[in-house]
């Protein structure tokens, strides 16, 4: 049996996956190759550990769902890391980078941190804001949840005098898609600020957000 062919087995004898023939003729070259013989004593490590671990366990009913969670909930972190990169150019295009870093770890780190909340009864929007003061304006960070629509959304800034600052904006996956966390900032002091809105692109209130 001195043949290239069995020297290929090794593997498969060694993990008991021969047939009764097969492994008859296979253990007829093994006694006549030390090489096999080394290479199947280093399977043993290998064999042991797939008899400790079982026969295969069929997958229970809730294991796709929970793999699709697992899937959409990544999205949405690398979602959220994407938005904080907006946000940090939005700041940038506003104050330079010095705003940029006086901005960095956001409103709820600092100190005198507001949090406002609204919802909405027709659109069925909530949402939140912490807004914090800092020399360049205001801190903000939004999170809001069942948004109806698909497609970009802002949050908007309304001042006591009237005036109107967009803190940031994201696209929205519809009612279905999970809470969103955006961060921005605004040239508007605390104190100035009267209140915030998700609009839609076209300019659609859909959640007015109060003290």
């Amino acid at each position: 049996m001195q043949t290239t062919e069995p020297h290929i087995r090794v593997g498969a004898y060694a993990l008991g996956v021969l047939g009764s023939a097969d492994t008859f003729r296979f253990e007829e070259h093994l006694a006549d190759c030390p090489g096999c013989r080394l290479r199947a004593g280093e399977f043993a490590g290998v064999r042991d550990g797939l008899a400790a671990a079982g026969p295969p366990v069929d997958p229970g009913p809730g294991l796709a769902e929970g793999l699709t969670a697992a899937v959409a909930a990544g999205r949405r972190r690398a979602g959220r890391r994407r938005l904080a990169l907006v946000a940090a150019a939005v700041v940038l295009a506003v104050g330079g980078p010095a705003v940029v870093a006086g901005w960095s770890g956001g409103p709820a780190e600092g100190t005198g941190a507001q949090r406002w909340s609204g919802t909405d009864r027709a659109s069925g929007v909530a949402a939140v804001v912490t807004a914090a003061g800092r020399e360049w304006g205001t801190a903000v960070a939004l999170e809001v949840a069942r948004v109806p629509v698909v497609g970009a959304c802002a949050l908007v800034a309304v001042g006591r005098d009237g005036s109107e600052e967009t803190v940031g904006s994201w696209s929205a996956g519809g009612a279905e898609d999970g809470p969103v966390e955006v961060s921005g900032g605004a040239a508007l002091r605390p104190e100035g600020i009267d209140h915030f809105e998700v609009r839609t692109a076209d300019g659609r209130r859909l959640v007015t957000v109060t003290r």
